[in-house]
């Protein structure tokens, strides 16, 4: 044992382990790892160093090496008492699983002889329960025969008593015996096969014949010649049908129906007067005191579950509706609107007192069309006639059975009523074009002068016009003629917008107050002048003075765009009202949207016509500036003249059209964009017919650009008396362009050190500058035809550069925004070689 041991111990000292990483950080977590050498990375040159770090640690050499000997002798204690307790722990192990294995031979043979015995009672159950299973079928099946017997036993007894009973015709006695019977014989629906039950069942359908047949005569009898020693009968009659058949039931009051129409039916005939439609109350009135009769003389016979009124008011309709139909094919050409109208109105009055007095209940299927409820809300627009309160929209009844029963067969003459409709809006479309002949538009809504534009009173007429029809429309029927309703509003929308609004927009160069506006401005610029060229700047004045709109002008058209703004967002409101009120099936096809374009265009107009005007009165200004011997101005002073009459015109114009558009910002805001647009490229224009300049000729054009930027800065906001900030699309076009300007004139004060560097500057500050404007900053700068040779050469060498640089950067950069970029780039520079 011992020897064992020892070669034990000395395979261990011989074999080096290197556990797995996840095991050793195991290892390190379980034990607290301090002596160096249980670490897994030990190195024994290491160690040893750090033993003896110097040569006089050596000295003690041999109190190290006793150290580790006695160290090693304990270790080798340690690992012969593990391996000799692994040793013992194996022979318990292998004693114990030798136990374990024994008992559970032992519980196997116990849990067979539990199967064994179970097995045994189970088939003592099987023994005992035999006996009692037949018993128990034995005691089903004479159950079921006894009951048979009952029900046949009770089957024969109530034939032999309803046959009596049937004889006697006593129908309050028939009723539960007929209904036992009847549950009775479901029974044997089984035993059809047997001669007895079969012949018991063709008595019970005999005897049910025979019912349905005497008290159908019962009823004829009794109603044709109405002895009402009869009627108590009747009413017990009544419930025995009820137990019958459907279809007797079904017979007997088809029967009924038309006897009570009979009258009817002979007095409306379609050569009688009183059927035509101008009589057509008198069909109603007929019924309502027909109904009222039948209840008080026959309504206690018949059952309430039977709605017998309900049933003759419902054919009531099917009839009148079939005769009017066969009455209007035949007289169609002495419809008028008036008539149809009234009709219609007359028969939905009493459809609506149907759907009052009764349910709906009889009628097999509901053919009544349904008005949907639109769920949009819209958005209220103040004016507007088409709001509608949301609560009201929401809460709208759902309609009855008994809407367009009758009123349906009026549908294919609707056209009539759209006709005598756009006949009405013919005779309003030409009042409103007298009107505006006679008072042309904006004149009644401010005098013509001042204050804000407000909405034509002709545009308001119309939309509530349309709001009227459309609902008159509505009650008529919601289907095909919506279309035709809404196809009809747009052609008057159409002409509206042409004849009303868009013929009287004034022409240009028509103003009758042109010489006046001209003259103000002359003597405004006589009144700033400051420098000795304003006597050329007049005389060009008196020559070159453009058409003007005076201030009735430039009202009306203010009025004419807010009119269209409104006829827009109306129309708009127009459309989702016809869509909301019509069938589904329909409702998708109504598109007002060529119309709401209409009144874009002419909006768009307006703003051009007002853009148009103002600038007609800087061109004079502008044109004037190129007039000026800017080469021959020796100071830099105050802003010119020109520059003065413009701003005191824009002082002048914009406030009052700003006002008169306060209803509508956004395109007061578009009308100061687009002139602005338009002003500074015209203003470009004019720097390069300023030519030549001199240094402070150019300095003093600088000024006079800067000052106009700071006045077009503030253009939205001339004369406005709260501060506020300019929109920010307005402020970018403004800076943009002007910037292009100031540059164009920094470029013409820069002086030419050599080609190549003044070439570098213009594309640096101009980088979209092209050949053509690059030849007119020349121009301006006065430079010699060969001066001119020279930096254009430079100038087009450097273009075919850059075109060349940015075809190269395209095909190195793969990046999609940086090829987009240079994409972009290499556009414009071959558009400016081009």
């Amino acid at each position: 044992m011992e020897n064992h041991e020892e070669d034990e111990l000395e395979e261990l000292r011989s074999t080096i382990y290197t556990f797995p990483q996840n095991v050793q950080k195991v290892i390190e977590q379980v034990l607290t790892i301090t002596d160096p050498l249980d670490q897994p990375n030990f190195n024994v040159v290491d160690h040893i160093n750090t033993l003896f770090p110097t040569e006089q640690s050596l000295s003690n050499i041999d109190e190290v090496v006793n150290k580790i000997e006695n160290k090693i002798h304990t270790i080798d204690k340690e690992i012969r008492s593990v391996v000799r307790g692994q040793t013992n722990v194996g022979q318990d192990g292998r004693a114990a699983l030798e136990d374990a294995q024994k008992v559970i031979k032992q519980l196997f043979i116990h849990i067979k002889d539990i199967k064994d015995k179970a097995e045994q009672s189970e088939e003592a159950v099987k023994e005992i329960t035999r006996d009692i299973k037949q018993l128990d079928f034995a005691k089903k099946n004479l159950t079921a025969s006894i009951t048979a017997l009952n029900h046949l036993h009770m089957l024969v007894e109530g034939v032999d008593n309803l046959k009596i009973l049937t004889q006697r015709k006593q129908y309050g006695e028939i009723i539960l015996p007929l209904q036992a019977v009847m549950e009775v014989m479901q029974n044997f629906n089984s035993y059809m096969d047997i001669p007895q039950v079969k012949q018991l069942s063709d008595q019970v359908r005999q005897i049910q014949d025979e019912l349905a047949q005497q008290i159908t005569a019962d009823f004829k009898q009794a109603f044709s010649g109405q002895n009402p020693k009869h009627f108590n009968q009747l009413t017990e009659g009544c419930l025995v049908l009820s137990v019958l058949h459907p279809k007797v039931k079904k017979d007997l009051l088809v029967w009924f129906v038309n006897i009570q129409l009979q009258e009817y039916a002979h007095l409306f005939d379609e050569n009688q007067d009183f059927a035509w439609l101008d009589k057509i109350d008198r069909r109603y009135a007929w019924i309502k005191k027909h109904l009222l009769d039948f209840e008080s003389k026959f309504g206690i016979i018949f059952p309430q579950d039977w709605e017998i009124s309900e049933r003759i008011a419902v054919q009531f309709c099917h009839v009148t509706r079939e005769d009017l139909i066969k009455l209007m094919n035949k007289r169609r050409n002495e419809i008028d609107v008036k008539l149809l109208l009234y009709a219609i109105q007359r028969t939905s009055n009493f459809e609506t007192l149907l759907s009052k007095r009764f349910i709906g209940s009889t009628l097999e299927a509901i053919d009544a069309k349904t008005v949907p409820v639109s769920n949009k809300v819209v958005e209220k627009v103040p004016g507007n006639p088409f709001e509608e309160d949301e609560k009201v929209e929401n809460e709208k009844p759902r309609s009855s059975p008994f809407e367009k029963l009758i009123g349906r067969c009026f549908e294919p003459y609707l056209n009539i009523y759209i006709e005598s409709l756009d006949r009405n809006l013919a005779d309003l479309m030409d009042k409103f074009v007298s009107d505006s002949k006679t008072q042309p538009p904006g004149a009644k809504e401010f005098d013509g002068i001042e204050g804000p534009s407000s909405v034509l009173s002709s545009c308001a007429d119309l939309f509530v016009f349309y709001k009227k029809c459309m609902l008159q429309c509505t009650q008529l029927s919601t289907g095909l003629i919506m279309l035709s309703l809404a196809e009809t509003f747009q052609k008057y929308l159409r002409e509206y917008a042409v004849k009303i609004l868009q013929n009287n927009l004034p022409k240009v160069g028509g103003s009758a107050g042109i010489g006046t506006s001209m003259s103000n401005i002359t003597r405004d610029l006589r009144d700033l002048s400051t420098s000795g060229f304003i006597q050329n700047f007049q005389s060009f004045l008196k020559e070159g003075e453009t058409a003007r709109f005076s201030k009735e002008e430039q009202s009306r058209i203010c009025c004419i765009l807010t009119t269209a703004e409104y006829c827009l967002e109306t129309t708009q409101q127009l459309e989702e009202k016809l869509r909301g009120k019509t069938d589904e099936c329909c409702s998708e096809k109504i598109n007002l949207s060529q119309e709401q374009d209409i009144f874009h265009n002419v909006i768009s107009n307006c703003i051009q016509l007002l853009v148009q005007d103002l600038e007609a009165a800087c061109e004079s200004a502008l044109t004037a500036m190129t007039k000026v011997q800017w080469s021959s101005v020796e100071i830099v002073g105050d802003q010119s003249n020109y520059v003065n009459t413009i701003i005191a015109h824009l002082r002048q114009t914009i406030p009052t059209i700003r006002d008169r558009l306060s209803s509508c910002r956004k395109y007061f805001t578009q009308l100061c964009v687009k002139f602005a647009s338009s002003f500074i490229a015209k203003l470009v224009q004019q720097l390069f017919k300023c030519k030549p300049l001199n240094a402070v000729g150019a300095e003093q054009l600088l000024l006079d650009v800067h000052m106009l930027k700071t006045a077009l800065l503030d253009l939205p906001l001339t004369g406005y008396q709260i501060q506020r900030k300019a929109p920010v699309t307005y402020t970018k076009v403004v800076v943009k362009g002007m910037a292009n300007a100031e540059m164009i004139l920094k470029i013409v004060m820069s002086p030419i050190e050599s080609p190549n560097d003044f070439v570098k500057q213009c594309n640096i500050r101009l980088p979209d500058l092209q050949s053509s404007e690059f030849q007119k900053i020349l121009d301006m700068k006065g430079l010699k035809k060969t001066d001119q040779d020279q930096l254009l050469k430079q100038f087009k060498q450097s273009e075919n550069t850059d075109i060349a640089e940015a075809a190269k950067n395209h095909v190195v950069h793969n990046s999609p925004e940086h090829e987009a970029g240079r994409i972009k780039r290499l556009e414009k520079l071959i558009k400016k070689r081009i």
